[in-house]
């Protein structure tokens, strides 16, 4: 793969899509556990939407890599590894990122495995922990924006 310029249009749109899905997350009543529980599909919309940001995050990864960097990576849980050794992300971010995408591998994989509770909790307290990655995404970029096209 050749390295080339990260798409200013796919980082808008992947990041958008993060903040879209976890304003649909925030929008449930996560306040109050037997309001939440009380309608079956509040769990489903949360999965899904958690599902959706946590792939639009690691595909943003993905892009970063090949588009900047000229790298391909075929599992989610490389990409964390793959934008640390570049300093794209810190190593904090890098060992946050492994869980997030460890966890998506799980709701994919073996959502069998993902109890009600436990995703309710997750959109609970740590819906932060996306924002997190996509901050750190933000900041590389804007200090490297000379990695941006800005063609849209």
């Amino acid at each position: 793969m050749t390295p080339g310029k990260i798409s200013q249009r796919v980082v808008a749109d992947r990041l958008a899509w993060v903040e879209r899905m976890l304003g649909e997350i925030r929008s449930l009543p996560l306040a109050d556990r037997e309001a939440f529980f009380a309608d079956r599909r509040n769990l489903w919309a949360a999965e899904s939407c958690l599902r959706r940001a946590l792939e639009a995050l690691l595909d943003l990864g993905r892009h970063i890599l090949a588009k900047g960097f000229g790298v391909g990576v075929t599992e989610y849980r490389e990409i964390a590894a793959a934008l640390g050794e570049r300093d794209v992300l810190s190593p904090d971010e890098v060992a946050l990122l492994r869980t997030l995408a460890g966890y998506r591998n799980r709701l994919v994989h073996f959502y069998h495995e993902v109890s009600p509770e436990e995703l309710y909790e997750i959109c609970r307290q740590r819906l932060s922990d996306v924002e997190e990655i996509a901050a750190a995404y933000r900041r590389w970029l804007g200090e490297h924006p000379e990695w941006l096209n800005e063609r849209l």
